[in-house]
């Protein structure tokens, strides 16, 4: 019986730990996905039915897609889709070349000064973001670079924390894999992308889907460097129409702009969702 009781106890204590767990869970569910709902909702509801809503209704009876049309139609959002898939995109590939190289050199290759190169690398994560965006901006104004997209990559095709994270995945890798590889006379750049790069393909994936929202979230940088409308992205084309479109007075035109924004990066990391983590756990692992 006491056997017995102690084990009702224990079963009683675990379900009522899991209740309360799941509860909060579910709270904490509810605050982070209630604005993405909210933002849906209304880019559904037509002008007249949110401009007539004295109080906040959670719901549409007659939901419309005709805020999306206007949202393309009413501003240029396609051309700024445009220019930020080519930033996007460009960005993120000389990133991966930039980070790649960096990273192999520092996990394989030995050079004198290597060991102080890689700490003064490092020690540039802890200038502040504010000190390179001015440096960055008097370096490209200089240059004559402003309203262009070579203004808008180059401040962005380095990242210390990305070289870090893969030179620990490369290092990783045992050295008798180099040693045999050079014994058979392969190359350092053969031996990086036929058996490094796929070895640490979850670490490299995960770079280049981190870096692909970080270029489509980009704001302070373009909107430093831009001016010109053909070279707006859609964070600063997002402003650009609560400024001076319709953002202002139709607020389910805005929301349904900023769905359409959003929606590209919520279906990548919901594809990609385990290979991001995957990766991170690799890097985050030693030996």
């Amino acid at each position: 019986m006491d056997k017995n009781k102690l084990r009702k106890r224990a079963l009683t204590k675990k379900a009522v730990k899991n209740t309360v767990t799941y509860t909060l869970l579910t709270l904490w569910a509810i605050m982070v996905l209630f604005p993405f709902y909210w933002m849906i909702l209304t880019s559904l509801k037509s002008y007249g039915e949110y401009s007539n809503e004295f109080i906040p209704k959670l719901y549409t009876l007659l939901p419309t897609l005709e805020n999306y049309k206007d949202a393309f139609t009413q501003v240029p959002l396609g051309q700024y889709f445009l220019n930020t898939v080519i930033f996007t995109l460009v960005t993120t590939f000389i990133m991966l070349l930039v980070t790649v190289l960096a990273a192999f050199a520092f996990a394989r290759l030995d050079f004198k000064g290597k060991d102080l190169a890689f700490t003064i690398l490092l020690s540039l994560m802890m200038i502040p973001t504010e000190l390179v965006v001015i440096t960055n901006f008097v370096t490209i104004t200089d240059l004559g670079l402003r309203n262009t997209f070579a203004g808008l990559i180059l401040p962005s095709v380095t990242s210390v924390f990305y070289i870090y994270l893969l030179r620990e995945n490369f290092a990783q890798i045992p050295d008798e894999l180099y040693y045999a590889a050079k014994v058979d006379g392969t190359g350092d750049m053969k031996f990086l992308l036929k058996v490094m790069v796929p070895i640490c393909r979850p670490t490299i994936v995960t770079i280049t889907i981190l870096k692909v929202i970080e270029c489509w979230n980009s704001y302070v940088w373009p909107r430093l460097i831009t001016d010109d409308q053909a070279y707006f992205l859609v964070s600063n084309g997002i402003q650009e129409i609560r400024e001076n479109g319709f953002g202002r007075e139709n607020i389910p035109a805005m929301m349904a702009a900023v769905v359409a924004v959003c929606v590209p990066l919520i279906i990548l990391f919901l594809i990609f969702r385990k290979k991001i983590m995957a990766g991170v756990a690799r890097g985050g692992t030693k030996g």
